[in-house]
């Protein structure tokens, strides 16, 4: 326990921070000491504050099931006994803001998994194999906030991992229109289907806010520091339908593309093939060996066979063909609550503590 960062979840109770938990277990670098969640849940052992709505396929980890869970808006008390929190609640947008920054004001580094704070000016957005140069705008943050130590950094939305990664490694030929429609799953919405039978045989084609989030938020990430903020890019042009599907996780897209220079179709897959991020150089815990897989079948990926590859911190691409409107055409998929939620928090808490952000205090 001695050299490892001691962690704190805020929000814990709910199916993110049930993924956190799980993932937790037994990690390398970081032992959960404290969880808090909303003041209903507070003086509850976690066991018991999690019973009849534990929503995972494996147990409760035993270090967790008697911890007391705390009060999420009590920040110095929760923020005495850790050296970073994650943060997964369920809140309204200002509230979120908030309580992440009262937090950070403490000294505590924030790895979030809300939506809050994702075009903060000087609040990193991270795909860890992606844009891991946009943490050198924390020491801005941290200016603002007037911390030596504190900051936020957030987790994109889960749906644009399922297609950005695949476009990322093909940067070089500049991508400049993309069509994407997502099939997302309803473990997306922190449901599953016994909480949600309406889902059962059913296909819902509108998500609230995710269409706008899928256009935009790559285009941060694909953004530049400049100063104390990050400046978005101005391409390539995305446009994106997201839709709500009958599966428990994994979200799937079809993605069109055409370029500013039109690679071939050998060179795409050698990219996908090649590409490697700064955790694969690291070699962090939570890191894919192999970022991007791309299948040669034609039905695949498929959503139940391959959401878990690369323990589902790995994302998939197949069906890579030529278009007769766009260049190339191609399906992606990622999971949706380890790479798109609380596994790629842990990866970006990784990152941060191997680039010197994360220390015990």
């Amino acid at each position: 326990m001695s050299d490892k960062l001691k962690v704190g979840i805020v929000g814990g109770t709910g199916m993110v921070g049930q993924r956190f938990v799980q993932l937790l277990d037994q990690h390398p670098w970081f032992q959960v000491t404290a969880i808090a969640a909303s003041s209903s849940s507070a003086g509850k052992t976690y066991e018991e504050s999690v019973k009849n709505r534990w929503k995972l396929d494996t147990p409760i980890p035993d270090e967790v099931k008697h911890i007391v869970v705390q009060d999420a808006s009590k920040v110095e008390e929760v923020a005495a006994g850790v050296d970073f929190v994650f943060c997964a609640v369920d809140m309204k947008k200002e509230e979120i803001k908030a309580l992440e920054e009262a937090y950070a004001k403490t000294g505590t580094p924030v790895v979030s998994n809300n939506s809050a704070h994702r075009w903060t000016a000087d609040v990193p957005m991270v795909i860890p194999e992606i844009n891991p140069q946009h943490l050198e705008v924390i020491a801005a943050q941290r200016k603002r906030l007037g911390t030596e130590t504190g900051f936020i950094a957030v987790k994109p939305n889960c749906s644009i991992q399922s297609y950005v990664p695949a476009l990322h490694a093909l940067q070089d030929f500049k991508p400049k229109q993309v069509v994407a429609s997502t099939y997302q799953a309803i473990s997306g919405a922190g449901k599953n289907f016994t909480d949600w039978p309406d889902m059962l045989d059913n296909v819902i084609p509108y998500i609230g806010g995710e269409e706008e989030k899928s256009e935009q938020e790559p285009l941060r990430i694909w953004g530049t520091v400049s100063g104390d903020e990050i400046v978005k890019a101005s391409t390539p042009h995305i446009t994106t339908q997201c839709i709500r599907v009958p599966v428990t996780d994994g979200h799937l897209a079809t993605v069109f593309v055409s370029f500013e220079n039109k690679p071939s179709k050998e060179e795409i897959l050698e990219r996908w093939a090649q590409y490697k991020g700064r955790p694969q150089e690291l070699g962090l815990p939570s890191a894919p060996k192999q970022f991007i897989t791309y299948f040669e079948e034609e039905n695949r990926p498929q959503t139940k066979l391959d959401r878990d590859i690369e323990g589902g911190m790995g994302v998939s691409a197949g069906r890579l063909r030529e278009d007769s409107l766009y260049d190339f055409k191609f399906v992606g998929l990622s999971h949706n609550t380890l790479r798109g939620a609380a596994g790629g928090a842990v990866l970006i808490a990784e990152l941060l503590k191997a680039e010197g952000y994360i220390q015990a205090k």
